[in-house]
């Protein structure tokens, strides 16, 4: 058995932009992170009790986990908690490509433990879901998850794993004010009832739903979001500047907002940080409590926005 129940902070950290080099063209943000800057933004969650980092081998191909590695340096283990991901499709071909992928993961991080790892998308639950058993036997990972899977998809790797005495124990799927596929399909119930966590990823649609970009502020050209979000922002007006609104009468922003709704959903919500200042906002997130009345209303301004940002990767909930 997993020697003890997950516990994980209101707000998971995300580091998918740290494995952007910051060239034209690789990577979805074009930021230009420092080492010094990555060690700042450490320091901050560390010190404000988010110490739960999310990372993934896709993530600039291991730069992410190498840089995330860096960034802890001088951390003490039991300070904070690494979940990383096995993705099907980069699956070597080795007897054990999980292993496999879990051992370069642990090399890049520095540790010989991944306290929560994900099967990262659902290509053979049967086939992957069943090599996670003697990782969990030898506590090399201490808890699994599941990511961009369906209700039937969660349902067969929880019975693969009970069937060896464990369970899945969180569930990661795309879940934000536009995107509420998961809570339609009622995997946010299961989740609610079986005492799995769900953690929310694109709570702010990158960066779509911070109120930063309008039509007359689009985002920059070029960039893999601009062609996805750039032309739906008029649709989204009503809805930021209602966040905005909402924001300004608590003191925070309308992203804070953002990840503010997905707390009050009962999710963890995973915010990507790259600079020190974005975990200030984190931390006022976690403080904001949308009233019940709000939360509808921002889900009936969403719908009427019609837009559907279900990304590439992802099947039907």
């Amino acid at each position: 058995m997993t020697s003890k129940a997950l516990t994980v902070p209101a707000v998971a950290l995300g580091t998918w932009a740290w494995g952007d080099s910051g060239e034209a063209g690789d990577g979805y943000f074009g930021s230009r992170l420092s080492e010094s800057g990555l060690r700042d933004v450490v320091d901050r969650a560390q010190s404000n009790g988010f110490t739960l980092w999310d990372t993934a081998v896709a993530y600039g191909m291991g730069r992410s986990e190498t840089a995330l590695a860096k960034a802890l340096t001088g951390c003490h283990r039991s300070e904070y908690q690494l979940s990383t991901k096995f993705t099907p499709q980069l699956a070597g071909d080795g007897d054990d490509p999980v292993a496999d992928m879990l051992e370069q993961s642990l090399d890049r991080l520095s540790t010989d433990y991944v306290d929560l790892f994900w099967i990262h998308n659902p290509a053979d639950v049967a086939r992957w879901t069943r090599s996670l058993i003697p990782l969990l036997r030898s506590g090399r990972i201490r808890h699994v998850g599941v990511s961009n899977h369906n209700m039937e998809e969660i349902a067969l790797a929880d019975r693969i794993l009970g069937e060896a005495g464990f369970r899945v124990e969180a569930v990661q799927n795309h879940f934000s004010l536009l995107y509420r596929g998961s809570e339609r399909a009622g995997i946010l119930d299961h989740c609610r009832e079986h005492g799995v966590r769900f953690f929310a990823y694109m709570v702010l649609e990158q960066g779509a739903l911070t109120g930063r970009y309008s039509p007359a502020r689009p985002m920059p050209e070029g960039s893999s979001r601009a062609a996805v979000y750039n032309g739906v922002l008029p649709r989204l007006r009503a809805l930021t500047d209602r966040m905005e609104v909402i924001g300004k009468e608590r003191g925070v922003s309308a992203a804070e907002v953002a990840v503010a709704w997905a707390v009050a959903k009962g999710t963890t919500p995973i915010v990507g940080v790259t600079k020190a200042d974005h975990v200030d906002g984190v931390v006022r997130a976690r403080g904001v409590g949308l009233a019940e009345e709000e939360v509808a209303e921002l889900e009936a301004l969403a719908d009427a926005a019609d837009v559907d940002t279900r990304g590439w990767w992802e099947h039907e909930m």
